[in-house]
C-alpha cells in the first residue's frame, strides 16, 4: 500500500472538508426522494430519469407489479448493463494492449 506524506494527507483532509454536499429532490416511479451528494443536479436528475425509465419499462410488461419488485428487477437490469459495459471496456483495453505490444515488437524487430 502506498504511503502518503504529511502534506498529501493534509491536502486530502482539506479537500474532504471543503467538498460541499448538495441536496436534491428527484422523482422515480411516482415517488419523490431527497438525495444528498456531491454530484451536480443535472447528473443526479439524469440518473433518476434512467432508473425511472427502467422501472416503467419493466412494469409495463408485468401483470401485477409491486414497486419493490419493479425496483429489484430494475436494479438487476441496471447491474447487468453495468457488468456488460465493464466487460466490453475490459475487452477493448485488452485489444488495445495487444495491438500496442504487436506494434512495439514490430518496431523493435525491424530496428535490429
Amino acid at each position: 500500500m502506498a504511503r502518503t506524506t504529511g502534506t498529501e494527507a493534509r491536502a486530502d483532509a482539506h479537500e474532504r472538508r471543503t467538498t460541499v454536499s448538495q441536496r436534491f429532490e428527484v422523482e422515480i416511479y411516482g415517488q419523490r426522494y431527497a438525495i444528498r451528494g456531491e454530484a451536480d443536479q443535472a447528473y443526479v436528475n439524469e440518473l433518476a430519469r434512467e432508473v425511472d425509465e427502467q422501472m416503467r419499462t419493466l412494469a409495463g410488461g408485468m401483470k401485477v407489479a409491486t414497486p419493490a419488485k419493479v425496483a429489484i428487477l430494475a436494479a438487476l437490469n441496471l447491474a447487468h448493463q453495468l457488468h456488460q459495459a465493464r466487460k466490453f471496456q475490459h475487452e477493448k483495453v485488452e485489444q488495445l494492449a495487444d495491438s500496442l505490444i504487436s506494434s512495439i515488437e514490430e518496431t523493435l524487430g525491424g530496428a535490429r
